[in-house]
């Protein structure tokens, strides 16, 4: 199947979620003319599907593959990256002081869109590197910075987070990696780190390591975290990469999915002499680390934006193609493409819906990290309240859009050859890492639905209220005020069994508002007939059939814990 970026419809969703032609008419964003935009687009669609979408396959078949002396990566992606890092395609949105073109994050997310959506696993790498860029620009020391932001931010270098540990998941806290001080003003980092992503491997000269570690004598919890830039070579006098920094990757894991994407277990200080330099103060860690992680949150639901839109592009390209029975009612007899019999069409419809759906939503949270950029206070507070959706609602939907691709294909569809199953597979861990849509959830009603005492959702339900049309679209913007005016005197047990339909329903009424909205727009529009037409029937489809859907999830969200609890934990194993 040959890959196609959604170039237009990116476009579309740039100027009329994002806001994307206001954002150029300040100072910092004054290059992110018209032409630009479209220049970026363009040849960011070019080069994904020239350099990285055929390499897709084979990033799932062979994959990475660990070594005694490091990880090695498939035949062609060491070519591939290094075409990404000589095209600038790392520079889009990196800063301007250290080698970057700083362009809005909202085209920087058009473009990892599009990277993703031709290779995600390969993607994922770039991703990461991203939020160690965030990181050092908020919290690293100005030598810091300048001996690391711009080879990070060309690409050259690539950076990773390492939180979790063997008895520290979802619990940070937990963690017992160490730092100790050395003599120079260094630490001594000792410890193993598991679930690193891209971790180890053989693309670039250098990795960057952004390591949570514990200093002597840190107070327990995550209070007692610091974070700590551990390279895999120390620089030397000239900041080129010299000597190993006694940094070993032990294994990789051996994953469902993501199979291009190395998953590290990272072991640090084995003899003792593994160097590591304090980014920010001592238990500044956690704060640090979720600045990188906020922005990561943004991009994994970004990742079900691109496994949904390659997934519907694959499931269509069948459709067509696939002929079998002849419609039903149908006077002609003869087989027809089975894009042609109506449960096939709703299928597509859904995931056509679903997929711009979810990419309004994560375009709309990074519209509003640009508008943040700028100083506007509150589009920073609406980051904060659509993080959680982005990631979670924009991880579902890749899961369920990749599943209906599966169903479209038939039982070819659960045969490997078709690569409808790798689409499933890779989108799988989407929901889990970066910080599970479960605990998405217990953060948007635990600290999001509280920000200035619930003023910032309401200001968000007034938001879309006052631009909805549809009566069912109405409805749903009422409920979820309903359910959030109550879920902010509920008890925590409520308020965190009430969570993830309450997300859901959020979501979907933040899409409905959005999809009407483009829907809309093309009405009135002038452009390419064929787009304009699928752009209004596929957001009437999503208003009319998927938001009544999230209707249904109200008395969830309104319920009590206490049936949750009804059971005792010997009686689920009844």
């Amino acid at each position: 199947m040959t890959f196609t970026p959604a170039t237009a419809e990116q476009r579309f969703v740039l100027s009329h979620v994002a806001g994307i032609d206001t954002l150029a008419d300040s100072d910092r964003f004054a290059d992110a003319t018209p032409d630009m935009v479209d220049a970026v687009l363009e040849g960011a669609g070019a080069f994904a599907a020239g350099e990285w979408a055929p390499l897709d396959r084979a990033g799932d078949t062979v994959g990475a593959k660990w070594t005694e002396t490091g990880v090695v990566m498939p035949d062609g992606y060491r070519e591939a990256y290094r075409a990404y890092v000589e095209g600038g395609w790392g520079t889009i949105g990196s800063p301007a002081d250290h080698g970057g073109q700083a362009m809005p994050f909202a085209i920087s997310t058009a473009v990892l869109e599009t990277l993703g959506a031709a290779n995600m696993g390969f993607a994922l790498c770039p991703t990461l590197t991203v939020g160690a860029i965030e990181a050092l620009m908020h919290h690293g020391s100005a030598e810091q910075q300048a001996l690391y932001l711009p080879r990070l931010s060309t690409g050259e270098w690539t950076g990773t987070m390492n939180l979790t540990e063997p008895q520290a998941g979802s619990d940070v806290g937990a963690l017992r990696t160490k730092a100790e001080p050395r003599d120079d003003g260094t630490w001594s980092i000792a410890g193993t780190k598991i679930y690193i992503s891209y971790g180890d491997h053989d693309l670039t000269d250098n990795i960057v390591h952004l390591v949570l570690a514990r200093t002597p004598g840190a107070p327990a919890g995550t209070k007692g975290l610091s974070l700590f830039l551990v390279p895999k070579y120390r620089l030397d006098a000239k900041g080129q990469p010299g000597d190993l920094n006694d940094v070993r990757v032990v294994s990789i894991e051996h994953k469902m999915g993501l199979h291009a994407s190395p998953t590290c277990v990272l072991s640090f200080g084995d003899h003792g002499d593994c160097v590591g330099e304090l980014i920010g103060h001592e238990g500044g860690g956690i704060a640090a680390m979720f600045t990188m992680m906020n922005n990561a949150r943004l991009n994994v639901g970004l990742q079900g934006v691109q496994v949904a839109e390659r997934a519907t592009q694959r499931a269509v390209a069948y459709a067509r193609d696939r002929v079998q029975s002849a419609r039903a009612g149908s006077a002609s007899r003869e087989p027809v493409a089975i894009i042609e019999h109506p449960d096939v069409r709703r299928m597509l419809m859904r995931m056509k819906a679903q997929t711009q759906a979810a990419r309004a939503l994560v375009y709309l949270a990074a519209g509003n990290v640009d508008r943040a950029t700028l100083g506007d206070v509150d589009a920073r507070k609406r980051v904060d309240l659509l993080t959680p959706l982005a990631k979670a609602h924009g991880t579902d939907i890749g899961n369920e859009v990749a599943s209906i691709g599966i169903q479209v294909h038939g039982g070819m569809g659960y045969i490997e050859e078709t690569g409808a199953a790798q689409h499933f597979r890779d989108a799988r861990i989407t929901p889990i890492y970066e910080g599970t849509n479960g605990i998405q959830a217990a953060d948007l009603v635990g600290r999001k639905l509280s920000m200035d005492n619930g003023g910032v959702f309401l200001s968000h339900v007034a938001d879309m209220r006052a631009e909805a049309k549809d009566a069912g679209l109405n409805a749903l913007i009422d409920a979820c005020e309903e359910v959030g005016r109550h879920l902010m005197t509920a008890d925590t047990d409520d308020r965190l069994a009430a969570s993830y339909p309450f997300l859901t329903m959020l979501s979907v009424a933040t899409c409905g508002w959005l999809m009407e909205r483009q829907g809309r727009i093309a009405a009135t529009s002038e452009g390419d007939p064929a787009f304009l037409a699928q752009k209004q029937a596929v957001a009437r489809f999503y208003v009319e059939q998927l938001v009544p859907e999230a209707m249904g999830l109200k008395p969830s969200a309104m319920a009590k814990a206490e049936v949750l609890y009804a059971l005792t934990p010997e009686a689920f194993a009844a």
